[in-house]
């Protein structure tokens, strides 16, 4: 096994763009060939677009891009970039009189990093896409990823900067990658050591603490627990997956969420994962789950260390030796 680029995978291209002074962006994955696919929305506050026809009853069999923002709900617009891009490309479900892209999508909240009248909307969506290439696509404060932020349940002023990160590997001619953008209510975890990379941080700000023992500690409290949260990814590969697997992929990957973030799923939480697949090569869909949880929370812990100290907020780096 080894680490290779989640664009080595033939028909994906990833393009990012985003305000940086605003603190917001948004990040696509493009497959103009049309990709099968899948989601699972976990959590209690998604944003999404486009999910129901993902379900295996529904007529639509392949998608043509996943499009991650911020912006709250409001950042579902920048989906509606990605369909302009692509129709101008003929590319969309053929409905006779032209073509219908389909975009699925999913925003995190990230309104109170920088300007929360700046917003992902279909302007800023149609520049990622025209940034989307096969190149190793940025990480850190990028895309979707811009205004990401972790450790959230003490409110902004403990939180920490996160970001955009990906991982994929390749076995012989599998290949499996995650992309996601982080924006969790609890602290990420170092999938190898068990340390906390980025969270909450302690009363004077010196070091990361723990939100599950603050969290406990306040058990029979009933804090508002900043509402703007969720973590929200896509696990892309060339297996040959249909529709319905593709929706167990998806759903065995919130391991991954489970592994690198701790808690997850929670009541202020709207994570979501997409799941695609270009369907070139014959595998053992479980070898494809197993694959997916391990890049999906290394993807995790690069999207905390691979971000930047940003918005007057401490990142990752700044506490490692």
């Amino acid at each position: 096994m080894k680490e290779v680029k989640i664009t080595d995978i033939k028909g994906i291209k990833v393009g990012s763009a985003q305000d940086l002074e605003g603190g917001t962006g948004c990040t696509v994955i493009i497959c103009e060939q049309g990709a099968f696919a899948g989601v699972d929305v976990r959590g209690g506050g998604p944003a999404t677009r486009e999910t129901d026809l993902l379900r295996p009853v529904n007529m639509v069999e392949q998608i043509h891009a996943v499009m991650l923002s911020g912006g709250s709900a409001y950042g579902l617009d920048a989906g509606s970039g990605a369909m302009q891009f692509l129709e101008e490309k003929g590319v969309g479900f053929d409905v006779g009189v032209g073509v219908v892209p389909i975009v699925c999508g999913a925003s995190l909240f990230d309104l109170v990093v920088g300007d929360p009248k700046c917003r992902p909307d279909k302007e800023m969506g149609y520049q990622a896409c025209l940034n989307a290439s096969t190149d190793k696509p940025q990480e850190g404060n990028v895309g979707a990823g811009t205004g990401a932020t972790v450790g959230k349940f003490l409110g902004p002023d403990f939180m920490m900067k996160s970001g955009l990160g990906t991982y994929a590997v390749q076995i012989g001619d599998l290949i499996v990658g995650a992309i996601v953008a982080v924006n969790a209510l609890g602290d990420v975890i170092d999938v190898d050591t068990g340390k906390r990379l980025a969270g909450i941080l302690n009363e004077d700000k010196t070091a990361i603490s723990n939100t599950e023992e603050v969290m406990y500690a306040e058990y029979a409290g009933n804090r508002n627990v900043f509402s703007g949260n969720t973590t929200i990814g896509c696990i892309v590969t060339n297996a040959k997956l249909n529709k319905t697997q593709l929706n167990k992929i998806a759903s065995i990957a919130h391991n991954g969420f489970a592994r690198a973030i701790r808690p997850v799923h929670t009541m202020a939480d709207g994570d979501t994962i997409f799941a695609l697949s270009t369907a070139e090569v014959e595998v053992m869909p479980d070898a494809v789950g197993a694959l997916a949880t391990d890049v999906m929370a290394r993807a995790i812990n690069r999207a905390v260390l691979e971000a930047e100290p940003a918005y007057g907020l401490k990142a990752a780096r700044d506490f490692l030796k």
